[in-house]
């Protein structure tokens, strides 16, 4: 069994960039307004709740990594270590964002119930994370290397990607009602897939030693070769997004 994804601040801002720079259209989304108090579930490295108190909103960021949570505070954001399932807010927010996050989160119903309880009367959901079908081409390759070598053990998948109906029926049955919900496609480009590989699969082969590792990374990286780079783009990654407007309907 693999164990938590684990985050280098310094290495996510230079390899994952992308996942902050292509989230300005869910900001829109949350259109922050003037002395709102807005939560960060999974702010990162802050970069989206500087862009949000620029609106003059107060920020309260969350992650779950410390190193992100420390970045985060060096950037003038107040900010917790704390996970989606574990948010001990009530009736605090007019509205809860959250950017790239929720996959990581397995216990879908819980962590909805979570947000609804920290939202104020009327609150928003706003949200974008991985959906159905998103790095299929990653998540085949990763499988296929653990299938062909018994001793690195099971290939445990560390990610949700729920369909758009799925997710709107766990919303509307924890008392949402849901305003948008679309599942959007949208290949990625990354520097290279070792450094993705790097970033956000590390907790997938933690329990193996670093020449497994090494090795885990060649042998997917050639299994990914064909499918997702070209010359003329470079790597580019199998995204595909769900986006959401909710309101909490009491």
């Amino acid at each position: 069994m693999s164990s938590t994804n684990q985050w280098n601040a310094d290495k996510y801002k230079k390899h994952a960039d992308f996942v902050s720079n292509l989230a300005f259209p869910v900001v829109e989304l949350l259109n922050p307004q003037e002395n709102e108090r807005i939560l960060d579930l999974g702010c990162g490295d802050g970069t989206l709740a500087v862009e949000i108190e620029k609106f003059n909103a107060k920020v309260i960021a969350v992650d779950l990594s410390g190193d992100m949570v420390q970045k985060t505070k060096e950037k003038g954001i107040e900010a917790y270590v704390m996970s989606a399932t574990g948010l001990t807010f009530e009736n605090e927010f007019d509205a809860v964002f959250s950017n790239a996050v929720l996959h990581w989160v397995k216990e879908d119903e819980e962590s909805i119930k979570k947000i609804f309880k920290s939202l104020k009367a009327k609150g928003r959901f706003i949200a974008e994370f991985g959906g159905y079908g998103n790095i299929k081409f990653l998540t085949d390759a990763m499988e296929e290397v653990f299938k062909k070598h018994p001793e690195f053990g099971d290939y445990d998948n560390p990610w949700n990607f729920p369909k758009e109906s799925d997710y709107r029926q766990l919303l509307e049955n924890n008392g949402f009602t849901v305003e948008y919900i679309e599942l959007i496609p949208r290949p990625t480009k990354v520097d290279d897939i070792s450094n993705w590989l790097d970033i956000f699969a590390n907790g997938i082969v933690s329990h193996l030693t670093q020449k497994q590792q090494v090795q885990f990374k060649k042998e997917a990286r050639e299994v990914l070769k064909p499918k997702i780079y070209s010359q003329k783009d470079g790597w580019v990654a199998d995204y595909v997004r769900l986006r959401l407007k909710a309101y909490k309907t009491v």
